[in-house]
């Protein structure tokens, strides 16, 4: 076990982790040339292409250190954005050490800062790397500066690398065996790992990737799970190198997979404890939690025949990707779907766009929305994601919306642009703390609901794109909530329907049927669109219908021939109104989500 190190990279999006990790696997020869590719860790196109880590990865390198020393380097890879905070506290949990890679040119952000504190409360060896120092704006001395107060270490144990160039990287290797612990297990207590990730194989099943901490791991032996209580044979077991390598047995302080042919992925629950159950252990490790959905959205296909292909491409993901949940939805304006429970706006996207490229299935995502609590006159709580079905109005006592404690690192001079905006959202004031003579760190308290839609635009667009910021779930805080109705012609449209701030409600009830009215197509008869608060109209716009001019015909005359004519036209107008269906068009739910 000394010669172990498991160790993981944390840094913001975009500061350079994957293409650190590509020059630890190539300086070890983990991968030949032929092997070897940008960003060799990240596996799917989408996290290619928009350059973030989406699925946690793990691999094990060996390293002839400069003593000699033969060491084992198991690399645990972490999702760097916010929406799997969760998944990056599992993978920390498995790790002795973390190198901290900040970008020598834009200094310490807003997720460097959440997952060192995460990394800290694990009690994790911190190692400082400054990447791209090879960049014309790299502020190699200021940012060293930045480090050295954050960290609170000496200028001498701050790594400066360039990834791209190669620049630097034996010193990591060399620090990995220096500064990093070795595992503290022990090899002849009842088994322990934990599981910090898995994924679905057609053909063997769940796959969860564990670290062993105490007892080892061999084939042959049945396992336990302590969260679902679920027991299997274990076929096989190994280690990764980017392909599965088969190996007899894992000892105390190794990281590898285990097969034993787990038929969902819900049984495989990440943050799980394994244990052997001859000889099972007395208690789970700590840490442990349900990952729950925080945004939602109805997804329904744009033609009504790709139902079953939506379906079936849903089941698919959600082997892949445990954390999404979905259960069916009828919209009476959008027909047939599933309301899908997503961890954020960033997994939510993701969903979205695997589901076209992969599943080739078109489909129309109504408006995101966060998980209410309502407590009852009866003393009940019930929770819902639908707008549409919350309960009648004297029913209830008080409605409660999830808040967000939120952290924004802004240069000194946005920061008035940037509290207006809180405030704008409903934010509480936290604190504000001077990292430097030019950079501030803001905290808010804010409704999630507010950060949904475009915060993240307009919080680029005010400070000019130097602002980051990154979020923490707080609890929940009863607030002046009411349902938004859209009416079309007195009919509900309940996908347009929101849970939103009474002091809100009337601007943007009037802002969207306004965006109708441009949007919805004229008819041949009168189309009124209403915004209610329960039985209360709050706004009114009136679609003109297309007229003929029937009374073209009439050359001079009697009057009386063409009022009769014009009393027919209208009698005609009104029966069509009756019986006349309005087509909402995509554009209109898209509309919404493009709101100023």
């Amino acid at each position: 076990m000394r010669q172990i190190r498991n160790f993981c990279i944390i840094a913001h999006i975009d500061h350079g982790k994957s293409t650190l990790a590509d020059r630890l696997l190539e300086s070890t020869n983990t991968l030949g040339r032929r092997e070897m590719r940008a960003q060799v860790l990240d596996s799917m196109d989408l996290e290619r292409e928009r350059g973030i880590t989406i699925k946690a990865h793990a691999i094990r390198m060996d390293y002839a250190a400069d003593d000699g020393t033969r060491y084992q380097f198991n690399l645990i890879d972490t999702p760097g954005h916010v929406d799997f905070n969760y998944e990056v506290s599992r993978s920390l949990a498995a790790c002795e050490g973390a190198l901290l890679v900040v970008d020598a040119a834009q200094g310490v952000q807003a997720q460097t800062m959440s997952n060192l504190l995460l990394a800290m409360d694990h009690d994790l060896a911190i190692i400082p790397v400054l990447n791209k120092i090879d960049l014309p704006a790299a502020r190699v001395e200021e940012v060293c500066g930045e480090l050295e107060e954050l960290l609170a270490v000496e200028r001498e144990e701050i790594l400066a690398v360039s990834a791209k160039q190669g620049l630097g990287i034996d010193e990591v290797l060399e620090a990995i065996v220096q500064r990093v612990p070795p595992p503290s297990g022990n090899p002849d207590a009842p088994l322990k790992a934990l599981i910090f990730d898995s994924y679905f194989d057609q053909y063997r099943g769940a796959i969860p990737l564990v670290r062993v901490i105490d007892g080892s791991l061999s084939a042959g032996m049945t396992m336990r799970m302590f969260a679902t209580d679920g027991e299997y044979e274990v076929d096989e077991v190994g280690l990764q190198r980017l392909k599965q390598m088969k190996t007899a047995s894992l000892e105390a302080g190794e990281v590898g997979y285990i097969v034993a042919g787990i038929k969902r992925l819900g049984h495989a629950r990440v943050g799980d404890t394994v244990t052997s159950s001859d000889r099972p252990a007395d208690s789970p490790l700590p840490g442990y939690r349900e990952v729950k959905p925080m945004v939602f959205a109805a997804l329904f296909p744009v033609d009504n025949d790709d139902y079953d292909n939506l379906k079936e491409a849903l089941e698919r993901l959600q082997l892949n990707d445990a954390s999404l949940t979905y259960e069916p939805e009828t919209s009476t304006a959008l027909g047939f779907g599933f309301r899908c429970g997503f961890l954020g706006l960033l997994h939510m996207e993701i969903i979205q766009e695997r589901l076209q490229r992969e599943y080739d299935v078109k489909i129309l995502a109504t408006v995101p929305n966060v998980r209410y609590r309502v407590r009852m006159t009866n003393g009940e709580t019930v929770e819902l994601s639908n707008p549409s079905r919350l309960p009648d109005r004297a029913a209830i006592e008080r409605i409660e919306e999830p808040f967000v404690k939120v952290r924004v690192f802004v240069p000194a001079q946005y920061v008035g642009a940037i509290m207006e905006l809180c405030n704008e959202r409903r934010g509480d004031y936290g604190e504000l703390i001077y990292l430097d003579q030019h950079r501030v760190e803001l905290v808010y308290s804010l409704p999630l609901a507010e950060i949904l839609f475009d915060f993240y635009d307009r919080h680029k667009t005010v400070s000019r794109g130097y602002a980051s910021f990154d979020y923490d779930l707080s609890g929940y805080r009863p607030g002046d909530l009411v349902r938004l109705d859209i009416l079309v012609n007195s009919d509900p449209v309940d996908a347009l329907s929101a849970i939103i701030h009474r002091d809100k409600a009337r601007t943007w009830g009037m802002r969207l049927i306004e965006k109708l009215k441009e949007l919805i197509p004229r008819q041949m008869f009168e189309v009124v669109l209403q915004a209610a608060i329960g039985g209360r109209v709050i706004g009114r716009e009136v679609i003109r219908p297309l007229r003929k001019n029937v009374t073209a015909k009439c050359y001079g005359g009697d009057i009386s021939r063409k009022r009769k004519l014009l009393q027919r036209q209208r009698e005609g107008k009104k029966k069509m109104k009756q019986v006349g269906q309005v087509d909402i068009p995509q554009e209109a739910f898209l509309a919404v989500l493009k709101m100023d």
